[in-house]
């Protein structure tokens, strides 16, 4: 099977996460999307994150209203010890499921520092990316920067729409009191 795993904190999950798992089993482009709820990012403070189980619970509700997604969240990175370097995650699935295969999803903006994740090459010679359009990135100009490092990259670009809302606008407005139900999955 053709896997997405779409990693990340999810805190809280929205509906511009929704429409990107909504795009990655419309089409038949994946047969499965693994949600991987990340208990810590290494380059992120998450001093103000939801625990991870609580994420991770969340994530199992929200993914169980949305039947149609084909979507599983996943818990493999609960048990893992830190640090949570997506190469592990990736190298765990593979392992796990040697059959099938795994593609990262990722958004533009984190196709801009990728060469500070660990194991990046072997990220995108092994396993491959399917990039989403990010507000204020080049999608393109990014990816083209990073083959010219290595045309053998596997980084393909997703067409389509870009969704701006973020999990951080969502926690401001939430903590200002405003409601925003309409944008939570």
């Amino acid at each position: 099977m053709r896997i997405a795993v779409y990693s990340g904190s999810f805190n809280p999950l929205h509906r511009g996460h929704e429409a990107i798992m909504e795009y990655l089993v419309g089409d038949r482009l994946f047969d499965r999307v693994y949600l991987v709820v990340s208990p810590q990012s290494p380059f992120k403070d998450e001093s103000n994150v939801a625990s991870a189980q609580a994420r991770f619970d969340a994530a199992v509700e929200a993914v169980r209203r949305h039947p149609h997604l084909n979507v599983v969240v996943d818990d493999i990175e609960l048990g893992m010890e830190p640090p949570h370097y997506t190469i592990r995650t990736l190298d765990a699935l593979k392992l796990r499921e040697p059959c099938n295969s795994f593609t990262l999803v990722t958004g533009a903006d984190q196709l801009y520092d990728f060469r500070r994740w660990k194991d990046y090459g072997r990220i995108l010679l092994e396993y491959g990316l399917l990039v989403f359009p990010r507000s204020g990135y080049d999608a393109e100009e990014l990816r083209e920067d990073l083959l010219r490092e290595n045309p053998a990259f596997r980084i393909d670009l997703a067409a389509a729409p870009l969704v701006d809302v973020s999990s951080t606008e969502i926690r401001d407005a939430l903590a200002s009191g405003r409601d925003m139900s309409e944008y939570l999955m």
